[in-house]
């Protein structure tokens, strides 16, 4: 199973560098776990520079994979591994969610880089073993 962090489906939409390794979980739709926290990051993120229709494009893509809400347990876990990891709310929620899954959470978000069962991709495009 796999976790695809804010920061790397920014990069898939954006085709950057990193967009082919990317497009591994991404593509691979029965394995995806979407946290619905992604979904408010990604579609602000992209309404800002982009417009609604793109923000809507974009979560439609995301949507093939199964969503995942936050529900108590599931903000509960993400508190602890946030005071743990030292991660903010939203890095916490995503982690907490592949935890749960026991999921690779894939991203290039730094604050991710040294935790367990994570794949960090550089933004520029160095590729790091998953931990």
């Amino acid at each position: 199973m796999n976790v695809v962090d804010s920061s790397a489906w920014l990069s898939y939409f954006a085709g950057d560098e990193n967009a082919d390794a990317f497009s591994i979980p991404i593509e691979n739709i029965d394995k995806l776990i979407v946290p619905s926290i992604t979904i408010t990051e990604v579609f602000k993120c992209v309404l800002r520079q982009c417009d609604e229709d793109m923000a809507l494009e974009c979560i439609a893509h995301m949507e093939q994979g199964k969503v995942v809400s936050l529900d108590g347990m599931l903000a509960i876990n993400a508190a602890h591994y946030g005071l743990k990891h030292k991660l903010p709310l939203a890095d916490s929620i995503i982690y907490a969610t592949a935890q749960k899954f026991d999921a690779v959470v894939w991203t290039q978000d730094v604050d991710f880089k040294s935790l367990d069962g994570v794949k960090y991709l550089s933004k520029n495009g160095a590729h790091n073993k998953v931990n």
